[in-house]
């Protein structure tokens, strides 16, 4: 094994290297709740718009991929990053305990001790909801949608948020709330493990924040047409 793998692994074994793996892991979801978001918008295209933007998700990459291929690998890519990203909170949240249990004493400032909450609270609210999000909108698990079509992607979206007297969409916009504090002090702890942010820069929070309510708002947007029958 050579010296750079060594160095690799004794690096996430780190708070610093769990620290960089939750920054790169946090980059790739926001990578991908940005196109997500895009791609949620075009249902206000219609439902021909709206089924053939889901029909060509499934052919990206063609003919060099096959059918879904690419799709899964974007999949499988999250995934891991997803996963990673959970495991690297837990251990850095398992480490802070052990540190207090110990007597460690860190002093450290009211707001960062708020931000490090949110993270946690939202991280985990958000975790349950990609699990209820998947059984409802990609798997269709009877019980969590009530009449699911593998071809009419954008009735699945009506019909999913109409169910349950608009319980599905409550829900998500709740989810949603916590993503967008999640992204606002997730992107600011990732500029500073990066090293972008070192000082406090305030022009990046606002960069934060920006990112935070857009990608909140809009993922919302398409919830609330549904309640309030803008989309039927």
């Amino acid at each position: 094994m050579g010296v750079m793998s060594i160095a690799a692994i004794n690096l996430y074994r780190t708070s610093i290297g769990k620290k960089v793996i939750m920054a790169i892991t946090g980059v790739i979801g926001i990578g991908f709740v940005i196109l997500h978001m895009y791609g949620n918008l075009k249902v206000f295209g219609g439902p021909e718009y709206f089924n053939a933007y889901s029909e060509g998700l499934r052919g990206l990459g063609a003919p060099i991929f096959g059918h879904t291929h690419l799709l899964w690998i974007g999949r499988l890519v999250l995934l891991a990053a997803v996963v990673l990203h959970v495991w690297a909170a837990w251990s850095l949240y398992q480490e802070s305990r052990q540190a207090r249990a110990i007597a460690y004493i860190k002093h450290s400032k009211v707001q960062a001790s708020v931000a490090s909450l949110y993270i946690r609270v939202g991280g985990t609210i958000l975790l349950i909801f990609i699990i209820f999000h998947l059984m409802h909108f990609t798997w269709g698990v009877p019980g969590i949608h009530p009449d699911f079509s593998q071809t009419d992607v954008y009735r699945n979206v009506v019909v999913g948020f109409q169910s349950y007297g608009y319980l599905p969409a409550i829900l998500y916009l709740v989810a949603m709330t916590a993503l967008g504090f999640h992204l606002y002090h997730g992107t600011s702890s990732l500029f500073q493990t990066l090293g972008i942010n070192d000082h406090g820069n305030k022009s990046l929070r606002a960069v934060s924040l920006c990112l935070a309510i857009i990608l909140a708002v809009g993922f919302a947007l398409v919830p609330l047409a549904v309640i309030f029958g803008f989309i039927s």
